[in-house]
């Protein structure tokens, strides 16, 4: 793999570097929030060697890689002016808005993404340290116990202060205040002093005493409204005074609130959170584990599994072991076997290959490969996973297996997450891990897949976006695309697209921004306007019209599917200059007004009004021929399509 290469290619079709609000990633996945998602190139995207997959979850714009992603995102980020080699690259434009349920997700996915390998590095030390005592390699009383517990412990007895960090790099506020906050409620004194069992009061107010050394939800929602408290004080402060006077008051404020008032209510709704779900395992165990161990899946699919992280912390660390995990220790299986089963029943080499190799991946835990690039795609084996993944869950509700440490990668190398006191739990895990593959395994085996044939080889067939291709390219592909669905193909025949404003034609390749003048959303031309209007080029419907009403999708009654993009990175503007005369889902007709922006005051503003008017699935066609003059009216021939 040429990570350099790639790495440039998925930042050309996400939109460049100017489309980018921040970017991090997981154990497979590019997880980028974009200013724009319309200017992102999902279909090529998929079809680039290297990608697995490309999904929207939680407010994000994923890129599935695989085992490669650390290293395809370092060469990402050299690339990102600014971005240095963090973890984490964010732009100082504001953000997009999301529904609530999808600011949640990716507020708390951008929170404990970061901070995955910390604990779970300290997890695995913790579970190599129960191995070894179990095993009767090591004595619980000896320095080097001590230390090794020490290891594995301080990451998690420090949560809050980690998570401070985190938390306000996500929310844009200062780091450093924040992990001063964590750091203050966790200090030896008022540890002491909370737990000595006296009254305690602020200023006469009086003081809950409460316990916040591994807990999560008091330090994230101290954290959240700081992140307010720190802008407000930051607003009517002199710029001269904000370094002594935005700090001193936001911590002045915070601790003491969170002492008195935050920190018990979170600790109130974390203990409640664990108490509740170890109450259903306890009272309904076998019910709620086919229930999750089932539907797992497809909650990583949609991102939510990122809800579950506070509970499985809070749950460790309140309780000292954690339900989910094994659930999600079958459902990772499951998901191998499906693969697996694809690898056996399959007769194509290259299938059968990748079936057997991203199966074993699975197993190690990584199962992004098997379920995008294998069980998705011939569908079966995905419907076989998740039947296995509950048949696996039901065995691990039966016997109550159990996660005593928390790890970031579920697989067959994080199974010291279930050593306990007793070597049980760790050989009930492994049977119903082994019990979730061999279900979902045979399942798939015995249902069969659909490959195509030699026949079918040339039949045009609908990618993602609705383009078309041969299956013959879906084939040699077939570890790099995804074909999720089928969307509505409309009928393509010839038509003739008009000019969307008046202005001066040229090529594409005079448009400052890589994604056009390289054809990579497609092809057309570019307009330099001489007016502040632009009116419908076809007759059709307006699919998208985004929210900075910088760019406007069409598709034409004949098929065609357009984009008019208003000058370059003028999604910054955030809709200033720009007012929509048509929405999304409306029928229009050729000249019809659909945008006017003001093109003095976006030029003065210092952005090129450069407009690319471009057929984005113009594989569908055999020829484009531009029309001939240097210059166009509004609703002249701009150029053919046949």
């Amino acid at each position: 793999m040429d990570r350099e290469k790639l790495s440039q290619d998925i930042l050309d079709l996400v939109g460049g570097t100017s489309n980018i609000d921040q970017v991090t990633h997981c154990m497979t996945r590019l997880r980028f929030n974009l200013n724009d998602d319309n200017l992102a190139n999902k279909a090529q995207l998929e079809q680039t060697p290297g990608v697995m997959g490309v999904m929207k979850n939680g407010g994000q714009f994923q890129v599935i890689i695989g085992n490669e992603v650390a290293n395809v995102y370092k060469e990402l980020i050299k690339k990102i002016p600014g971005a240095g080699q963090t973890e984490n690259t964010s732009s100082s434009k504001p953000k997009k808005k999301q529904n609530p349920i999808s600011t949640l997700f990716d507020f708390i996915s951008g929170m404990f993404t970061p901070i995955l390998p910390a604990i779970t590095g300290a997890g695995m030390i913790k579970g190599i340290v129960a191995i070894l005592v179990a095993l009767g390699w090591m004595s619980n009383t000896s320095s080097t116990y001590i230390i090794l517990s020490a290891i594995g412990d301080g990451a998690f007895y420090f949560l809050p202060i980690i998570l401070a960090i985190s938390a306000s790099r996500k929310l844009g506020s200062n780091m450093y205040i924040g992990a001063a906050l964590g750091a203050a409620i966790m200090h030896p004194t008022i540890t002491a002093l909370l737990g000595s069992g006296q009254a305690v009061t602020f200023a006469s107010i009086p003081v809950v005493a409460a316990t916040y050394s591994s807990t999560v939800i008091p330090i994230v929602i101290a954290i959240w409204i700081a992140s307010y408290v720190e802008k407000v004080v930051d607003r009517f402060t002199h710029v001269s005074l904000k370094l002594l006077v935005v700090p001193t008051i936001t911590l002045l404020v915070m601790v003491p609130l969170t002492l008195i008032a935050i920190g018990p209510l979170g600790s109130i709704i974390g203990n409640g959170l664990s108490g509740g779900i170890a109450w259903l395992f306890e009272n309904m165990s076998i019910v709620a584990s086919i229930l999750i161990g089932g539907t797992m899946s497809l909650l990583i699919i949609t991102g939510m599994h990122y809800a579950l992280t506070p509970i499985v912390i809070g749950s460790i660390t309140t309780l000292g072991y954690d339900f989910i995990i094994p659930l999600m220790f079958a459902a990772n299986w499951a998901q191998a076997g499906g693969a697996l089963g694809v690898g056996l029943r399959s007769k194509n080499a290259q299938t059968k290959s990748l079936g057997f190799s991203t199966g074993l991946t699975a197993i190690m835990g990584i199962t992004e490969p098997a379920m995008y690039g294998i069980n998705m795609k011939f569908k079966k084996p995905f419907i076989a996973a998740l039947i296995g993944g509950a048949i696996g869950g039901a065995f691990m509700g039966i016997f109550h297996v159990k996660s005593y440490v928390i790890t970031g990668l579920v697989g067959l190398p994080s199974v010291a997450a279930f050593i306990s006191p007793s070597i049980s739990t760790l050989i009930y895990a492994l049977l119903g891990g082994v019990v979730a593959l061999v279900s979902a395994t045979a399942i798939t085996y015995f249902a069969g897949i659909k490959e195509k044939t030699e026949e079918s080889a040339s039949t045009p067939v609908a990618n993602t976006e609705g383009n078309s291709q041969s299956a013959t390219s879906h084939q040699v592909a077939a570890s790099n695309v995804i074909d999720i669905h089928q969307p509505t193909i409309h009928q393509v025949v010839a038509t003739d697209i008009f000019s969307p404003v008046a202005g001066e034609v040229k090529p594409l390749s005079a448009v400052n921004d890589p994604a056009f003048s390289q054809e990579i959303m497609g092809k057309g031309v570019a307009i330099e306007p001489t007016e502040g209007r632009i009116v419908s080029p076809v007759n059709g419907t307006v699919f998208s019209v985004s929210k900075s009403g910088h760019a406007i999708g069409l598709v034409s009654d004949t098929g065609t599917e357009m984009l008019i993009h208003i000058g370059i990175d003028t999604v910054k503007l955030k809709g200033q200059h720009f007012t929509p005369h048509a929405k999304a889902g409306e029928t229009v007709k050729i000249g019809d007004l659909l945008m006017e922006f003001d093109l003095k005051a976006v030029r003065d503003a210092g952005y090129e009004t450069i407009t690319p008017v471009i057929v984005t699935n113009i594989n569908d066609y055999n020829d484009l021929q531009s029309a001939t003059q240097p210059n166009t009216r509004s609703g002249e021939l701009l150029y053919k399509l046949s």
